[in-house]
């Protein structure tokens, strides 16, 4: 009995240590939190060039040799794009600030005389409110000049600290490079630290892994994919700043539901509003096939079953990561979703009859 007691003691002093010593790393890495993610992530999808070069070198080479493909391949391209996007960006919001856009709408609007149609028919039933173009479009505008200097102060910020990124990148690449060598040993330890049974940590890395994929992989090629059409589609029509609108629909197409069509309806809109019918339904029509090709052709092709997640769940997981971490919400809302879902499966699966005896989870 002296001795259990005396092991409980033991137990209780050891786990009190290592709660504490964890919280004490976690403050350690805590600024390098996102550095460490976004290594871990990079190192998934770039794996198979890794073991592309592995076929013939030995694992340090290879490793070396596909870090500097990602500096390249990733740092230089986002350095001119954040440069020449600052430029778009500020134009937009300068054109939101002096109403240069709004004017425009609002003199195309009033041509068709629909509001005024509409403010008879209130007259007609009793109702005096006179609605004005400028309260319809004045939110419009709003809208412009914040997402105008949202993109503007971000992009200049990114562009202002290019010494600070190139460091940060750098030492993302570290954790990159020590990934692809010892990246299997770090799971198993992870795996071996973890009290949970080995099918549970099995799902979890699994369900990781697959929504890594299919945000970065899918998402992120569908949304490059769509951008570049949408904004060579702005090009031809004539349109300011096609190269700002194609970041924006490529952004856009991160998000289910909405994707790019917040860009491409309205767009077609106005086109028909100034008796541009035909580029108008062309429009239309390239939005259908462009959405449908990457939604339901590409995707499934690149990413395939790896992550079943319902789209409402993806959407506000991607809304509330903006939100809630900026940029990087885009990859942390996602696979905060994820925990809580595989989290949830694993409940209902080995532990709800702890909780709630008798009481079985149907799917």
């Amino acid at each position: 009995m002296e001795q259990n007691l005396s092991q409980r003691a033991v137990f209780v002093f050891f786990i009190v240590l290592f709660g504490i010593a964890i919280l004490l790393a976690g403050k350690l890495l805590t600024p390098f939190f996102a550095i460490i993610i976004l290594g871990i992530v990079s190192t998934g999808i770039f794996n198979p060039v890794f073991k592309f070069f592995s076929k013939k070198l030995t694992p340090k080479l290879a490793s070396v040799l596909t870090c500097m493909l990602i500096f390249f391949v990733i740092l230089i391209p986002v350095v001119f794009f954040f440069g020449v996007l600052s430029k778009e960006a500020f134009n937009l919001y300068a054109m939101a600030r002096d109403a240069v856009f709004s004017n425009q709408l609002k003199d195309l609007l009033e041509s068709t005389q629909v509001l005024e149609r509409f403010n008879a028919l209130l007259v007609k039933a009793g109702i005096e409110k006179t609605i004005t173009w400028d309260e319809l479009i004045r939110p419009i505008s709003e809208l412009g000049r914040f997402v105008g200097f949202s993109l503007f102060e971000q992009a200049k910020f990114i562009t202002s600290n290019v010494f600070n990124i190139v460091l940060y990148f750098c030492l993302m690449l570290i954790v990159v490079f020590y990934m692809f060598i010892d990246g299997d040993r770090f799971i198993k330890y992870m795996k071996d630290l973890s009290p949970l049974p080995n099918e549970h940590d099995e799902k979890l890395f699994e369900k990781f892994r697959g929504m890594a994929g299919a945000v970065l992989i899918g998402n992120g090629l569908g949304g490059l994919i769509q951008g570049v059409a949408g904004g060579a589609l702005f090009l031809f029509l004539g349109w300011n700043s096609p190269f700002l609108w194609g970041v924006i629909m490529g952004f856009l197409a991160f998000l289910p539901i909405v994707g790019i069509g917040v860009v491409m309806i309205p767009t077609a809109a106005i086109l028909m509003l100034k008796s541009r019918i035909v580029a108008g339904i062309f429009v239309l029509v390239f939005y259908g096939v462009l959405s449908w090709g990457v939604e339901y052709f590409f995707k499934p092709k690149v990413v395939g079953d790896r992550v079943k997640m319902h789209p409402l769940i993806v959407f506000f997981a991607i809304i509330g990561g903006l939100k809630a971490y900026g940029l990087l919400g885009i990859i942390y809302g996602p696979l905060i979703a994820t925990l809580f879902l595989t989290l949830s499966d694993i409940y209902f699966s080995s532990f709800q009859f702890m909780v709630e005896p008798g009481k079985v989870h149907k799917e």
